[in-house]
């Protein structure tokens, strides 16, 4: 925001943030299907501004190279159009990664400080563990090279976390009630093709109530699971993890799903190309479908019709009532 001054009064003008600019280039520009510049462009390079007590010391480096950073990239963007387009679920995922965190990341997103935000979310929310960092002269190498969904989608705390009791009907099982946690939705292709849509089959698998042999060793009763449940509510957006379907699973993707009594929105996709090893992602504005790909000159594209989702890594819902 750009503050003027004049003899007689005081106004602001307010630059358009990122969304806005994207927003206003879906509907100012048909011919044109591409962004007019990059948008979270692989990779990044973090320059370290050394303060006056660093003056007289030699500092282990003095920049940050990001590689790999598609591992994180394609959420990050989809995320954000989430929480610009949904105004409510600003403040609802604040409880979970923090009011600070989620205000930050707004305004490096709206901003477009691309490297500072890849640092945010690897600083604030991913462990040491999950990424590999080495020094080279003065600069930090941080390679993300991995999976997204151990980069991304495990770091959203308890967002998305179920639970499931089950009780054993053997009075003498060594462990009659257990708690089965879950802080992730990673659903399985079912194993025969069901009579309605498969997606939406593997998610009432996932959280219905079933009854299967109690597997506890010397047990030979019946375990009653109960109908999973979201431990702090329905979530504002649910991630589904994908990576065990194949294509022939996917002939068809739901704009709709069912979940815990809640009616859920297809809002994006990201996709994994397996022979780059390579993530890009896929969203909505306005209704209308675009491709981001953080690889390419034109990382943001238009899309004239639905992406064909043949090598889906995951699915991202929203939930409908905020929509």
């Amino acid at each position: 925001m750009r503050v003027s001054y004049t003899e007689h009064n005081t106004h602001f003008e307010r630059s358009k943030t990122l969304f806005e600019e994207i927003r206003a280039s879906i509907h100012n520009n048909e011919e044109d299907r591409s962004f007019w510049r990059p948008v979270l462009p692989w990779g990044g390079v973090f320059t370290i501004k050394a303060g006056r007590k660093a003056v007289s010391c030699t500092p282990l480096y003095v920049k940050i190279n990001l590689k790999n950073t598609c591992t994180i990239d394609g959420f990050l963007m989809i995320l954000y159009v989430i929480l610009r387009e949904n105004q409510g679920f600003s403040r609802e995922l604040a409880f979970f990664l923090g009011k600070q965190f989620v205000e930050y990341f707004l305004y490096l997103m709206d901003s477009c400080d691309y490297t500072t935000v890849k640092m945010l979310w690897i600083w604030d929310r991913m462990s040491k563990r999950q990424y590999r960092s080495v020094i080279h002269q003065a600069a930090l190498e941080i390679d993300l090279f991995g999976n997204e969904h151990q980069n991304f989608t495990e770091n959203l705390e308890n967002l998305m976390f179920t639970m499931q009791e089950s009780l054993c009907t053997n009075w003498s099982c060594p462990a009659r009630f257990q708690e089965f946690i879950k802080t992730t939705i990673n659903i399985s292709p079912p194993h025969e093709l069901p009579h309605r849509d498969p997606i939406q089959s593997a998610v009432d698998e996932f959280f219905c109530p079933k009854l299967r042999l109690c597997s506890e060793i010397g047990c030979d009763g019946l375990r009653e699971f109960s109908q999973r449940v979201f431990c702090h509510g329905p979530p504002p957006f649910v991630i589904l993890n994908m990576q065990q379907w194949n294509s022939e699973d996917l002939s068809y993707v739901p704009y709709y799903l069912a979940l815990c009594q809640h009616r859920y929105f297809l809002e994006g996709a990201t996709l994994f190309n397996k022979e780059e090893h390579h993530y890009s992602a896929a969203f909505q504005i306005d209704s209308c479908w675009m491709h981001y790909d953080g690889l390419r000159n034109d990382n943001l594209i238009l899309l004239h019709k639905p992406p064909e989702f043949l090598l889906l890594s995951s699915l991202v819902y929203i939930r409908a009532s905020d929509k």
